[in-house]
């Protein structure tokens, strides 16, 4: 597969440079790493309000019913009269903020932003194949992000049927405020959302097929890129499936068919609405919503494949093993999707075989923790803040999936199904091992996007207390969940069915919990100061300050369109000869042609 042979036309205007204007370099960019940027600005935006969002709500949980000028400062007489949040804002707080953290921050703020600064440097391409579908994908991303922020805007209120939007709430525009135009909108950003990561996700695995560097073997490609390439393939089989039950839900809420509904009253009138099935929804939704796990988990792991092993000096354990794993990660995640829904009624035999499917990928994870921990094992790690968040990440993957097991089991589901156990689960095992594969991403990458580097006390503090803020607040919602509280109520200190011990319990961890989110939230405030500052006020980076093998760190400080002023580097070596015996320095470059008799891969 000698694909670069593609790059001849690309290095015929690899010299020459002119000056670009404000718009064309900022706004309408087609340099892969200008949008990377730019994806990484609007997810760290998105981020921050869907952190002010849980905020908001964890104060209703904690204190429910009490005034607070914090709530009637963000949400006005309109939606929390008197300082007291109204019910029907607080699901469509809970419902815009999962929808933001899992397509708009993790997905966005990982594939978006790594895939394009990252994709054509380790490769040793000039750009992505189209630099034109790579800046529509952001305009389209932004555009979606936006409709989704405007939705908060409205009069009747955001989507407030959850995030997994199930209908027949979200088919019926009369149910409550939320199903009406909040859910439209909701419907319209997702699918622009989805037109975006297709045409992202086509770019990359094109890319990576196409445009590598002489001598660029797929066995010679850094662990970040398999990561990135299984992922678009991911995204590009199973976000199809979410935008046919957006269609098909918008159907069923505009032009009258029944899809999902059938049956159904709504206060005194009977719809007309015949042979359709809620269920169907379910099932086309998870069977992107579980591949769409590991589309936001695998950028992440990948990236901390490449942090671990620059940071302890020593080659990643098990290349090959972990290129494995990443692929039957990939296939498995297809075929787990039903351990959503072991309370549908569903065949006690059909979930028995999701029952085995999902405990089978508990394996190649498993894989990918060991050669973690075998890799840090006696190395000679230094602890960046990068480091120190992939470090993070291998502790709340571990953590999460425990838990997972549980969940993936039926007869314990069944017990624990929709709890704040799952909460507890999910928050873990996905949203904080991607947001700390993110963080590290950031941290170790900053000197490539901005040439400047980050403060490293600052990253420490930031580590700390996210790391401690994060477990005070998931950790405790296991307990809520095995007490029996199950998730998106508005108040539970209202409800007869629990036993008063368990009642005071599940409104004494709550109080705990939004505390450590408030500590939590504050911690990023460190974050976004030091990213901030450092892009204009940092020092200078060097050219590779991790000395680090992979080729982004041949290319100069100063940003080349095109990545290198001359001819693109040829590669002779795997990424991870790090401290090889006899070698003078501690790491050896791609770019180092083979001595005598020495073997170049792994």
């Amino acid at each position: 597969m000698a694909a670069h042979e593609a790059h001849a036309p690309h290095d015929a205007h690899g010299h020459h440079h002119h000056e670009e204007g404000f718009i064309s370099k900022y706004i309408f960019s087609q340099d892969h790493k200008m949008i990377g940027k730019q994806f990484l600005m609007t997810a760290v935006f998105m981020g921050v309000v869907a952190m002010l969002l849980s905020i908001l709500f964890r104060i209703q949980l904690a204190w429910p019913g009490e005034q607070s000028d914090f709530l009637s400062f963000f949400l006005g007489e309109t939606w929390a009269p008197g300082g007291v949040m109204k019910e029907s804002m607080y699901l469509g707080l809970v419902t815009i903020h999962g929808t933001i953290m899992v397509f708009f921050l993790l997905t966005g703020g990982l594939s978006g932003t790594f895939s394009n600064l990252l994709i054509p440097l380790q490769i040793g391409a000039r750009d992505m194949a189209s630099g034109m579908l790579n800046m529509l994908s952001y305009w389209m991303f932004l555009a979606s992000s936006l409709i989704m922020l405007f939705s908060l805007f409205i009069e009747t209120g955001p989507a407030s049927s959850g995030w997994t939007i199930y209908p027949p709430l979200s088919a019926l525009p009369q149910a409550i405020e939320g199903s009406g135009l909040g859910m439209t909108m909701w419907l319209v950003s997702m699918t622009i959302f989805i037109a975006s990561s297709l045409l992202g996700s086509l770019n990359y695995i094109v890319t990576i097929f196409n445009l590598r560097t002489k001598g660029m073997k797929m066995t010679r490609l850094p662990l970040t890129i398999w990561a990135f390439f299984i992922t678009a393939i991911l995204g590009v089989l199973s976000f199809p499936v979410l935008l046919s039950a957006a269609l098909l839900l918008m159907m069923d809420r505009l032009a009258g068919t029944s899809f999902y509904l059938s049956d159904i009253i709504v206060g005194s009138e009977m719809l007309e609405n015949h042979g359709g099935s809620p269920l169907l929804y379910q099932h086309l939704f998870w069977f992107l919503g579980h591949p769409e796990v590991y589309i936001v988990l695998l950028p992440a792991l990948g990236l901390t494949s490449e942090i671990i092993s620059t940071n302890s000096r020593k080659p990643i354990f098990g290349y090959r093993a972990m290129i494995g794993s990443i692929l039957a990660i990939g296939f498995l995640s297809f075929i787990v999707w039903g351990h959503h829904m072991f309370i549908t009624g569903m065949n006690p035999f059909i979930g028995s075989v999701f029952v085995f499917t999902t405990l089978l990928i508990a394996i190649p994870s498993a894989v990918k923790v060991f050669n973690y921990i075998t890799t840090i094992w006696r190395g000679s790690n230094i602890y960046t803040p990068a480091m120190l968040f992939s470090v993070g990440l291998v502790s709340t993957f571990i953590t999460g999936g425990v838990t997972g097991i549980i969940l993936a089991d039926s007869a314990l589901d069944i017990a624990v199904h929709d709890t704040y156990f799952v909460i507890a689960h999910f928050h873990i095992v996905m949203g904080m091992s991607a947001v700390f594969g993110m963080f590290a991403g950031v941290y170790h990458w900053f000197p490539k996007m901005y040439g400047k580097m980050l403060n490293t006390r600052l990253g420490y503090a930031h580590f700390w207390v996210t790391i401690v803020g994060a477990y005070g607040v998931f950790f405790p919602m296991h307990f809520v969940g095995l007490a029996g509280a199950p998730r998106r109520y508005y108040d539970y200190s209202v409800y007869g069915e629990f036993d008063t011990n368990a009642q005071e319990m599940i409104m004494d961890l709550n109080v705990i919990i939004t505390i450590f989110a408030i500590i939590a939230a504050f911690g990023q405030l460190i974050f976004l100061f030091n990213f901030f500052y450092s892009i204009y006020r940092g020092p200078k980076a060097v050219q590779n300050p991790w000395k680090s093998n992979t080729l982004e760190w041949t290319t100069p400080v100063e940003h080349v369109h095109g990545n290198w002023p001359g001819a693109i580097p040829e590669v002779h070596r795997w990424p991870y000869d790090y401290s090889k015996p006899g070698a003078s320095e501690d790491f050896i470059p791609q770019i180092v042609p083979l001595g005598p008799g020495e073997e170049g891969d792994h």
